[in-house]
């Protein structure tokens, strides 16, 4: 874990490192994954079937492919009433919010006498994954899902992998919740093949989204062009600002949230004054004692933890920004005003009672975020990704006689004689 002050000569470099410090694995998955393209594409659902007992133990012919309804259904009464509540709850709320962003088409009279205009449609399809395994999340099917859903996507197709037969029934009830209209038992870099190019069984979808481990996301990159994808994830991160005001358990269990998620994963602590940092450090140590997933966030606070000593908040603005980390938390009083300083952040929480972890389930934004300081020109997941935009333009005589005689002139500076002509011919002579 790193310890930076800002007011030490070396604070400039020793940050630059904690910038450029590489987070993810360097194992090159190029090849064989555009191996396993290829294969899918050749092959389609045989290569499917092959490549599922290869790599998750589980034997199938293409009719298992696709998990049925009645498994949805049965997988449904395995689950606890309450957790079925709750995922109603967070269900509802994320949907809420979604549905507040829906945008408005724009009409626009010209005084040239042209109408312009901007029409929305959502996407005809659009493939979910879901990793399976111990990294079987079901908030993040209603947050992929649900956007879709909200934007007027008819057809929602998920492939997630069961290694050794196993599906996660949350999964499962989380899809039927979010409008999910096809579920495939098919992981890795195949099930974005399947997606992307399609197979006899699995039809091919317009946009890619979802998490996955390294061979997922380079599938996604390499089908990128052939359909659309929401982004490359790397590891989750924050940076917490937090004030001595605060407790420092709190804050340490929040650094911790983060940290659990995988080695990879990166926690940060700022804050104006050096013994609060030290009693976190100190409250990080003992809370780890009681985590079941320790010496994840263990690994992770070693690797990749900082607590950074700033002079006062607005130095720790300019940090932020160059941070520009997927998750924001605000500890203090004034929260909101000290925000509205900040320029790049995948998502903030603003005041002592809102530790991210409550975006991650039901607070309603979205979690899906840019990370590795892609903030600095990313958003996080909405309804606009399952969205197009259309221009329009419609034009009479006498608003092509007001504007066509400068779209001419352009035309042939440079040097397009057809598109000139094409103006030109419908104007009445000069």
């Amino acid at each position: 874990m790193r310890r930076l002050t800002s007011s030490d000569p070396s604070f400039e470099l020793d940050f630059c490192r904690l910038l450029d410090e590489p987070r993810e694995s360097a194992a090159a998955v190029d090849r064989a994954v555009a191996e396993i393209i290829a294969t899918v594409r050749a092959e389609g659902d045989a290569a499917l079937v092959r490549l599922t007992a290869q790599f998750d133990r589980l034997v199938l012919t293409p009719a298992g492919l696709r998990v049925s309804a009645d498994e949805v259904a049965a997988a449904e009464t395995t689950i606890a009433p309450d957790v079925l509540n709750a995922l109603d709850f967070a269900a509802r709320r994320i949907e809420a919010f979604h549905r507040a962003q829906l945008p408005a088409d724009l009409v626009l009279p010209d005084p040239a006498g042209l109408t312009l205009g901007l029409r929305w449609r959502p996407l005809d399809s659009v493939g979910l994954y879901v990793p399976g395994g111990k990294a079987a999340y079901p908030s993040s099917v209603l947050m992929n899902a649900i956007p879709a859903r909200v934007a007027g996507v008819a057809r929602l197709a998920m492939c997630v992998p069961a290694p050794d037969g196993a599906l996660n029934p949350l999964v499962l009830a989380a899809a039927r919740r979010a409008g999910v209209t096809e579920i495939y038992r098919v992981g890795g870099a195949q099930a974005v093949a399947a997606l992307a190019y399609g197979t006899e069984t699995i039809r091919p979808v317009d946009r890619v989204v979802g998490p996955g481990n390294a061979y997922v996301a380079e599938a996604k990159r390499q089908v990128f062009g052939r359909v659309g994808i929401d982004s490359i994830a790397g590891p989750s991160e924050v940076v917490i600002l937090a004030d001595r005001d605060n407790d420092p358990t709190l804050i340490a269990i929040d650094l911790l949230a983060q940290a659990e998620h995988d080695e990879a994963a990166q926690a940060i602590l700022i804050t104006d004054d050096a013994a609060f940092g030290d009693a976190v450090a100190r409250a990080v140590v003992a809370e780890l004692r009681s985590l079941s997933r320790a010496n994840i966030a263990g690994a992770s606070w070693q690797a990749h933890g900082a607590i950074i000593v700033v002079r006062d908040w607005n130095e720790a603005v300019g940090l932020v920004d160059r941070l520009a980390p997927e998750h924001l938390q605000v500890m203090l009083a004034g929260a909101a005003a000290l925000f509205d300083k900040i320029r790049h952040a995948g998502a903030a929480f603003l005041g002592r009672y809102c530790p991210e972890a409550l975006g991650d389930y039901v607070a309603g934004p979205n979690h899906v975020l840019p990370t590795g300081r892609t903030a600095r020109f990313a958003s996080g997941l909405s309804v606009f990704d399952f969205l197009k935009r259309t221009t329009w333009i419609e034009a009479g005589e006498a608003g092509l006689r007001a504007i066509g005689p400068a779209a001419v002139k352009l035309a042939e500076a440079e040097g397009l004689t057809a598109h000139a002509a094409s103006i030109a011919r419908r104007l009445p002579p000069a």
